[in-house]
């Protein structure tokens, strides 16, 4: 059974952390817990009879892993499908009080949403969160997650990371996610354990060092930074914690928690910074390594005074019984659609536009024809909309019918653009003629048959 873990890993957890390996290795071997994170704009009330996961109130334990592409409520963007141990992060947010003021916040490796999803519903509403993800093939992924999250104070970017050296001292908090060996992900991807090496360790060690020297200048002073990995290694976790001390003139931050939890709090080697490791045979999760800093030395800042706001907003009376009457928005226009971002940011969200590739900003809400508006998907799932707009709601197999894009038949006299609802959360629009109905799910998006 020990030849199921690689032993090199066994007997520096063991030498480094006193675990009990015999345990450990037991633990992996039983089925991976599945957890869920609601939607608190979207809330459908289908988990809260569940055991919830103690460090973060949105957070539930399933009893079993369903079939999610045949659930519309997944589809809706009412939960995500989240690895318990990671929100964590949901405590940290509210443990420094970044849920109780207005604040700049980049999630620098991104993909495929879920700690951005997580720091989209945790930071306070009138934040602004910039989700960055370097590679191309999982930006998409990262842009869909958040569009079904429905909230218009988001910007997606692909970018290096070196590229936010751009924006100096401009967020207030910085999540890195950092690239790692993925030993945590052991119990949940078995396959993975044959891809792990020293050599592997090392290199993820150095990338990681990498990723943070080019990029920490985009911390203001006294801003936060948030490193976390699914790694079990010393190199990539308490030493990166060392060198940030060492070499980047942060200080660490310690984290209060429930010992109830079976968190386990560590101290670095060198620096004796708090750090948190999440073990699955401790937690009801996962593999886990999270530590916090506060940025200590000077630090200049972007001018946000010398941009100029070149996109013109538009006359809001075009979307004005589309829009909630209480959303402060700007609307901007970009080739042939329409998108509106909260008019607080509108000078971050030039700044931004101004030096880094754009993958999605706010919400798309459609294109202006004539005066009429044709609504985006992103508009569907926005939590921004009208709650005038005309709707009709589906039964659990049209439903699943209109997210395989098929054809849907209805008895109904209403005509014209309407959201397409499962239990009352929109799925997308269908436009209703007197003779037919055109579904307008993406064709990108649409659900294989099951």
């Amino acid at each position: 059974m020990s030849n199921f873990l690689p032993a090199k890993l066994l007997s520096n957890l063991k030498r480094d952390f006193h675990i009990d390996a015999e345990e450990f290795i037991q633990n992996h071997m039983e089925p991976a817990v599945t957890s869920v994170r609601i939607n608190p704009a979207k809330d459908a009330q289908q988990f809260s009879n569940l055991k919830q996961v103690p460090w973060c109130k949105e957070g539930y334990y399933l009893e079993e892993r369903p079939i999610f592409t045949l659930d519309p409520l997944f589809h809706a963007g009412t939960y995500y499908v989240q690895e318990a141990s990671s929100m964590f992060i949901a405590h940290i947010i509210h443990t420094l009080g970044l849920d109780q003021q207005e604040v700049i916040g980049l999630d620098l490796c991104a993909a495929p949403g879920g700690k951005s999803t997580l720091l989209n519903s945790s930071l306070h509403p009138d934040s602004l969160l910039v989700a960055n993800e370097i590679i191309k093939t999982r930006v998409n992924t990262l842009a869909n997650n958040l569009t079904k999250w429905g909230n218009h104070n988001v910007i997606v970017t692909n970018n290096d990371p070196a590229s936010f050296k751009r924006l100096p001292g401009f967020f207030d908090l910085m999540l890195v996610d950092a690239p790692c060996s993925g030993s945590g992900m052991f119990r949940k991807d078995p396959q993975s354990v044959n891809e792990w090496s020293e050599a592997t360790v090392d290199l993820c060690s150095q990338r990681q060092q990498r990723i943070l020297s080019d990029s920490l200048t985009t911390l203001k002073t006294a801003g936060v930074l948030i490193y976390s990995t699914c790694s079990y290694s010393i190199e990539e976790n308490e030493e990166i914690a060392d060198w940030l001390i060492a070499h980047h003139g942060l200080e660490p931050i310690h984290i209060p928690f429930d010992p109830s939890w079976g968190i386990i709090e560590t101290m670095s080697p060198q620096k004796q910074a708090p750090c948190y490791r999440f073990y699955p045979n401790r937690v009801k999760g996962e593999g886990f390594f999270v530590s916090c800093f506060r940025k200590k030395e000077a630090q200049n800042t972007f001018n946000k005074k010398k941009v100029k706001l070149t996109s013109p907003s538009l006359d809001h009376s075009l979307l004005s019984h589309w829009i909630k009457p209480d959303i402060d928005f700007t609307s901007i226009p970009f080739k042939d659609d329409v998108f509106i971002i909260p008019t607080q940011h509108l000078v971050d969200f030039q700044s931004i536009q101004n030096v880094l590739y754009l993958k999605k900003a706010g919400t798309n809400v459609g294109k202006l024809n004539k005066r009429e508006l044709i609504p985006h998907h992103d508009f569907a799932l926005s939590n921004v909309k009208n709650e005038t707009i005309q709707q009709i709601e589906l039964s659990l197999d049209q439903a699943l019918q209109y997210l395989r894009k098929a054809d849907i038949s209805l008895s109904t006299s209403t005509i014209g653009w309407t959201l397409a609802t499962y239990k009352g959360f929109a799925l997308g629009w269908m436009k209703i003629l007197p003779n037919r109905i055109n579904n307008y799910y993406p064709k990108d998006w649409r659900i294989l048959n099951l």
